[in-house]
């Protein structure tokens, strides 16, 4: 694969930001893995406004192999991550409303719903509060994700990551989406939390789910 298919990837995916409602503006950013570190979005470039020479090449040192732009000021975090988690192969940020707003309460989100173990755990977690772009942002980001594939960050968004840029696109989403529930559920009371022996029944179907059934000869 040439290097600007997953360039153009990247941008197709930024794009869906806005029109998700993911992010709105110039919110959030995302990066992908390659054999030189990772291409991150740039700072403060508006989404349409993006080109495949935009992106910033950096490595896992944290120096800037290519680009003339500034990268996302939470280069930082997606590094870390990348040092942290040997799978992940792409990183997406976004200030999504419903999981922003949970963030801003300093909330985990619980096992209310089984759909929490898309993330990877019986809970989906938030990250102590740090000033965006620090390396101790990157840090709790982090200890947030241990045995996790998203989190919340304090009074700022939501991390997802993934094998894939699509993966990690779609685990956003699903992160708003039990946001949005979990939310829903708390104007009623204290929703239902499914105990820690059924999240374990449900993490173990999860290792199969959605995945190609094989086929016996």
């Amino acid at each position: 694969m040439s290097d600007r298919l997953p360039r153009q990837e990247i941008i197709n995916t930024a794009l869906a930001f806005n029109r998700t409602g993911l992010s709105v503006g110039r919110s959030g950013n995302l990066s992908v893995r390659n054999s030189q570190g990772f291409l991150i979005t740039p700072s403060g470039l508006p989404y349409p406004e993006m080109t495949p020479e935009s992106l910033i090449q950096m490595d896992l040192d944290g120096r800037v192999l290519a680009g003339d732009l500034e990268p996302s000021s939470e280069w930082h975090f997606h590094r870390a991550i990348y040092l942290a988690r040997s799978e992940a192969e792409a990183i997406v940020h976004v200030h999504s409303p419903y999981a922003t707003g949970l963030a801003c309460n300093r909330s985990d989100i619980p096992a209310f719903h089984y759909m929490v173990a898309v993330a990877g755990g019986d809970s989906i977690r938030c990250a102590e509060y740090a000033t965006f772009g620090t390396e101790e942002l990157s840090r709790n980001a982090v200890e947030a994700l241990e045995d996790r594939r998203a989190c919340l960050l304090a009074n700022h968004g939501q991390v997802a990551l993934g094998t894939t840029l699509q993966a990690a696109f779609d685990l956003a989403v699903e992160v708003e989406n039990l946001s949005r529930q979990y939310w829903i559920s708390r104007l009623f009371g204290d929703p239902v939390v499914l105990d820690s022996d059924e999240m374990k029944t449900i993490l173990g179907k999860f290792k199969s789910y959605g995945k190609t059934r094989q086929r016996k000869e």
